[in-house]
């Protein structure tokens, strides 16, 4: 991938702030997401400076600013010029170019709060006193999330108030994902999702003149790969005890959903966790789901953990257990794990998330009959169902079961669906219909029982049927 993909939204709330004779924007979000992609691309054609800290001294990034903004305006006497403050600086910066619109875009806009703790206090007096009434455009971004919130964001940072827009970028949707990648069939985007996911950084990685199988192996298992290291390298940069959160996307990797479990396997109390666990979801790693029934989620007791990131979670499926084996060049070995059991140990619930995707996009379209409040799924004990949608408006629910298998579906899916739904007391007042998932269609019998039955809704390869 190396054209600019998607992102329409972003874009538009960006070109809105722009329409404003000043405005002040923060961009934020996880590492490798596209954030500064995104950035670029708005700025193209349009007056802007760009500016990427550094973790340097507040003084390097004090005359790198400086320069770079010599080449933006032409005035060379800056290159020579050593301000004593950024007053000085954005004043400068305020002046140049005057009679045309500017955008000042400031990259990794944490490291100079790393550099300098009091750098937000001095920002926000630039910003009230200089930048604001000089019809300037501001974009700030920054990816180390716990400083973004403290210092940008939250009610106690001296920025709070400014910002007339935030975007918390986050990785693409299936669905944006497959409108790049037209060329694949559903099948293929289904895989090739399930390993990469959304974040652009991951899918650039992957070479489209290989099979998939040949990009997990070179792009991933290979001790030179781009992605061999990246978990490590992804919480390096984000998180002070890397050992502890490794630890538990780890143990979250291996089937322990409740805080509880989690907490037993590594030994920690669930109070201990919670700090770990908020950051874990504020860096879009890992997320709490609760069944959709759940009409109080923030209250609910029956919250379940899962890896939110699909290469994360394929990282930790496959290639953490064998660390020994791929430092040993053992590629082979890992690489028939994965052949054997990518579908049934990740592929297919990555399309269960994706099935869900799809049924909201399908009533947006009006191509099923619904429009719901919460699409999930639902547990309790041991029953599973993996769709659950709900509306109040009318107490309507869709229940749905997806199959990722080579074989069209058989109708006893649709019938087991039935009796489950029955013991969901939670929705013995609503009026249910059904669904059914297939990459590789359905049988026979299934497709007489739908021409039969108005409550259920077969989709094959993301298409009503």
């Amino acid at each position: 991938m190396k054209n600019f993909m998607g992102r329409k939204s972003e874009l538009a709330a960006l070109e809105k702030a722009y329409r404003h004779e000043s405005g002040f924007v923060v961009v934020y979000g996880r590492r490798r997401v596209g954030k500064t992609t995104l950035i670029k691309e708005f700025i193209k054609n349009k007056k802007a400076y760009y500016f990427l800290a550094t973790e340097e001294l507040e003084r390097e990034n004090m005359k790198n600013f400086t320069r770079g903004l010599a080449r933006f305006s032409g005035e060379n006497y800056l290159l020579e010029t050593m301000f004593e403050s950024w007053d000085g600086v954005f004043e400068a910066f305020a002046r140049c170019v005057p009679g045309e619109k500017k955008i000042l875009v400031i990259d990794e806009f944490t490291y100079l709060i790393k550099s300098n703790p009091a750098f937000a206090s001095i920002f926000q007096r630039a910003w009230d006193n200089i930048l604001k009434d000089a019809g300037v455009m501001v974009i700030l971004c920054g990816s180390l999330a716990g400083m973004m919130n403290k210092h940008v964001l939250s009610y106690k940072s001296p920025l709070y108030g400014r910002r007339t827009a935030q975007i918390r970028l986050s990785p693409f949707g299936f669905t944006e994902f497959g409108e790049y990648f037209k060329s694949m069939s559903f099948e293929e985007k289904v895989m090739f999702y399930s390993v990469a996911g959304g974040v652009p950084k991951y899918i650039e990685s992957f070479d489209n003149g290989l099979s998939l199988m040949d990009n997990i192996e070179s792009a991933i298992l290979s001790r030179q790969g781009f992605l061999y290291e990246e978990p490590s390298f992804l919480l390096e940069k984000e998180v002070n005890e890397l050992v502890s959160y490794f630890s538990i996307i780890k143990t979250i990797a291996a089937g322990n959903r409740k805080l509880g479990a989690i907490g037993c396997s590594l030994g920690l109390q669930s109070a201990q966790l919670t700090a770990y666990i908020k950051t874990l979801i504020e860096l879009d790693l890992i997320e709490k789901r609760v069944p959709a029934t759940e009409s109080n989620p923030e209250k609910s007791r029956r919250g379940l953990y899962f890896i939110r990131d699909n290469f994360i979670k394929f990282w930790f499926t496959f290639v953490a257990p064998y660390r020994s084996e791929l430092e040993m060049e053992n590629k082979k070995f890992v690489m028939k794990k994965i052949r054997e059991n990518i579908i049934d140990n990740h592929a297919g619930f990555i399309f269960e998330d994706i099935s869900r995707e799809i049924i909201g996009n399908l009533c947006r379209e009006g191509k099923l009959p619904f429009s719901f409040d919460r699409i999930g799924s639902y547990w309790n004990g041991s029953l599973e169902i993996d769709i659950c949608a709900i509306t109040e408006t009318g107490k309507k629910a869709l229940l749905g079961e997806c199959k990722f298998s080579k074989k069209p579906v058989e109708a006893r899916v649709y019938f087991e669906l039935v009796k489950k739904a029955v013991c969901v007391k939670e929705l013995d007042e609503y009026d249910k219909s059904f669904a059914i998932f297939s990459k590789s269609g359905f049988s026979e019998e299934l497709l007489a029982v739908k021409k039969k039955n108005g409550s259920l809704f077969l989709i094959n390869n993301g298409e009503p049927e």
